[in-house]
């Protein structure tokens, strides 16, 4: 890691808050061990608020995932970057000489699901992140109260989908009589998924999250449009509207 900090010339890049001066100072504290007020400023000065980012963020992502190898703290704030600047499209451009660093990421990141932390659903997303598909990382819930609003794909009526405990259906929203005209959501069988679907219905399987892998059926499974009857598909018909490709390509 202390290679990366010589080779960078951090004079010439910003970070958040300006001139990234301080970036190699905050590596090499944290390096050293647990110090909680470097990571901090850290955090604050290469993902403000997990929503700004800036070059010395992208820069910072060598030395970060090789403290990842043994350290979430450096973990957590390696995926924030690598979200953030994807969710931002014009930081996408920033991650474009990383990918090596990115494929580290997913590694580091599928290994920690393995393990099944208490944080499975944060880091689920980091990896649906990590593997581009930033939009559902930002979306996609524990499937204990989730909704999703998507269009008929034959009518343009706004449906709401529900996906928790308290049912798996599609519905007219109405504020004052709640979900009305309510129809019942078809799962996919997990032997027709594909493509996302697939491998994140496999990696819930895989770590033992039943309720994250029965959610994902529904999620990509079909849906009734409460007014002309049609059947469609949920996830095609939200990511039409809110999911936009997003690689690095």
């Amino acid at each position: 890691m202390m290679l990366n900090i010589r080779v960078v010339d951090w004079t010439q890049l910003e970070d958040v808050f300006g001139t990234a001066n301080q970036i190699p100072v905050l590596l090499a504290r944290v390096e050293q061990g647990s110090d909680d007020v470097a990571w901090q400023e850290l955090g604050d000065r290469l993902c403000h608020q997990g929503e700004t980012v800036a070059p010395a963020s992208v820069a910072a992502l060598p030395a970060l995932i090789a403290l990842a190898r043994t350290d979430l703290k450096a973990l957590d704030l390696a995926s924030d970057i690598v979200c953030c600047a994807m969710e931002h499209q014009t930081d996408v451009s920033l991650l474009r000489d990383h990918q090596g660093s990115i494929a580290e990421l997913d590694d580091l990141l599928d290994r920690h699901l393995r393990t099944r932390p208490s944080n499975y659903q944060t880091t689920f997303r980091y990896l649906l992140a990590a593997r581009g598909h930033v939009r559902w990382s930002k979306v996609l819930g524990d499937f204990t109260d989730d909704f999703y609003w998507v269009s008929c794909p034959a009518c343009s009526l706004e449906v709401t989908v529900a996906i928790g405990d308290f049912g798996r259906y599609c519905a007219v929203r109405d504020w004052d009589l709640g979900d009305v005209d309510r129809r019942a959501l078809r799962p996919a069988r997990a032997a027709d998924l594909a493509g996302p679907g697939l491998w994140m219905h496999d990696l819930a399987v895989r770590d033992g999250q039943t309720k994250l892998a029965e959610g994902l059926t529904f999620l990509f499974g079909q849906a009734e449009c409460p007014r002309c009857a049609s059947v469609f598909r949920v996830s095609e018909a939200h990511s039409s509207e809110n999911l936009p490709t997003e690689r690095l390509a």
